[in-house]
């Protein structure tokens, strides 16, 4: 039943693109979108992956996280999800694919998926710093909740791999939190398309220009510094891998930033897997954690390689 309601979600996404483009401000798009998020919403609730905690990392309500800890743990290697949305919408409860978190902990790590201030009430400066604040909060408890803060990656899709990017290669939202690069072992962005904001935006259809410009403005020294790829020369955090589709703009994007992390001196690997459009951008977030789907062994095996497993 599940599957159904997701190649229904996929088909009317499909759909809904192509009508949107056709209507003045995308009002239709939108309506369309927020119908979308709500049959998710319900759907990701039957399918929730048992045995969260709920936390607030923050005095905003949208400053929430769920997080997952293996049984008896002692010293779990912790990782931090980020939902994707186009900065304006998604959350925790749907938009992640359901296998990620039984995955995961049943490799023997801690999973968190935050929530984090949406635009336009937030910027996403603001974003950056929840997902710096939310990683803040858990290591902070870390000792008490059996994962080692030692062992951190932090992940996320679409939105979320930008964001996760952000973090990743400037350093001012860690040190707000009171944290810096040494606290991060890895960074896994998946199929994000925004690391260069500039040229994302120079490039974009009118189905996405507007969701660009509403997060990233019209100033373009601002645009830059929301870029990842504009701060990839050292510091960094020590270790990347960049999982992405086959959208044109997610591949370039994706190898653009790889080499400018690489010139950098972060290590760096790349996945390429198949899937276009936004079916595929959906899948990968979707599939990543079942064990048939081929990101996930490349992710296994680049956890363990970071983690020391």
């Amino acid at each position: 039943m599940a599957k159904v309601v997701w190649a229904a979600l996929v088909g009317a996404a499909v759909l809904f693109t192509s009508v949107a483009e056709a209507e003045p401000g995308g009002r239709f798009r939108e309506r369309m979108a927020k119908r979308m998020e709500k049959r998710a919403e319900g759907d990701a609730k039957r399918k929730r992956a048992p045995g969260a905690q709920t936390l607030s990392y923050g005095s905003d309500p949208a400053q929430v996280l769920d997080l997952w800890v293996p049984k008896g743990a002692k010293a779990a290697p912790l990782v931090l999800y980020v939902h994707g949305g186009g900065w304006k919408r998604g959350s925790k409860d749907t938009a992640m694919g359901n296998a990620l978190p039984g995955h995961l902990v049943g490799q023997g790590y801690a999973f968190a998926s935050i929530n984090y201030r949406l635009v336009p009430q937030a910027t996403v400066e603001q974003q950056a710093s929840d997902v710096a604040q939310a990683l803040a909060f858990v290591l902070g408890k870390a000792a008490d909740m059996g994962i080692d803060r030692s062992r951190v990656v932090i992940t996320g899709h679409s939105a979320g791999a930008h964001l996760v990017a952000l973090v990743g290669t400037d350093e001012q939202y860690l040190r707000k939190a009171g944290l810096s690069f040494a606290d991060v072992d890895g960074v896994m962005p998946n199929d994000g398309a925004a690391y260069d904001v500039p040229k994302q935006m120079a490039q974009a259809g009118r189905f996405m220009s507007d969701t660009y410009k509403q997060a990233f403005g019209t100033d373009p020294a601002r645009q830059k510094a929301l870029s990842p790829t504009f701060h990839a020369a050292a510091p960094n955090a020590p270790r990347f891998l960049l999982l992405h589709v086959q959208r044109e703009d997610g591949v370039a994007q994706a190898n653009d930033l790889a080499a400018a992390l690489k010139r950098g001196g972060s290590s760096v690997e790349v996945g390429s897997f198949p899937g276009k459009g936004l079916q595929g951008h959906a899948e990968i977030n979707r599939k990543l954690g079942e064990s048939g789907y081929a990101a996930t062994p490349v992710m296994d095996a680049w956890l363990k390689g970071v983690f020391g497993g």
